[in-house]
């Protein structure tokens, strides 16, 4: 048999300036409408990371009473959730490893810690993140984020 000669054929021909303008035209208009709806989503998003947390401190503490029987003290904090407490109430069953999954008091979005208040005033407790500024009051990205308005 005879081998038959094949040849490779190769296009060396690349983008055309009309196409490449075509792409960034198109790029650039999805651009302006995709962007101005991406921004201040961050504050938004951090709000409801802040929601969540909240939340998930919550179960943590009435894990908390369920094995103990009461919440934390103000004075214990958060911490009672991740060390038990040895002032105050101190806890006869409190769980070994603590009521964390992760083994901390996370911060709020913001790098805050949170503030909890037992008893609470609206609540049996009260969990706040003061929002971006750390300080009570404010407004857009400054205000108050509180557990007794979280809808569950």
């Amino acid at each position: 048999m005879r081998a038959k000669n094949f040849r490779l054929i190769t296009d060396n021909r690349g983008f055309s300036l009309i196409e490449l303008m075509v792409v960034v035209i198109i790029l650039g208009i999805l651009a302006m409408y995709i962007g101005p709806k991406l921004m201040g989503r961050t504050e938004q998003a951090k709000e409801t990371q802040a929601r969540v947390q909240m939340e998930a401190l919550e179960t943590a503490l009435k894990l908390y009473k369920l094995d103990n029987g009461v919440y934390p003290s103000t004075e214990q904090g958060l911490m009672a959730l991740i060390e038990q407490p040895e002032t105050g109430n101190v806890p006869k069953k409190w769980r070994k490893g603590g009521y964390l999954e992760k083994g901390k008091v996370p911060p709020d979005p913001w790098g805050n810690e949170f503030i909890y208040v037992f008893p609470g005033v609206h609540d049996d407790f009260d969990i706040l993140s003061y929002g971006a500024d750390g300080v009570p009051g404010g407004e857009d990205e400054n205000k108050d984020i509180n557990s007794w308005e979280i809808e569950s």
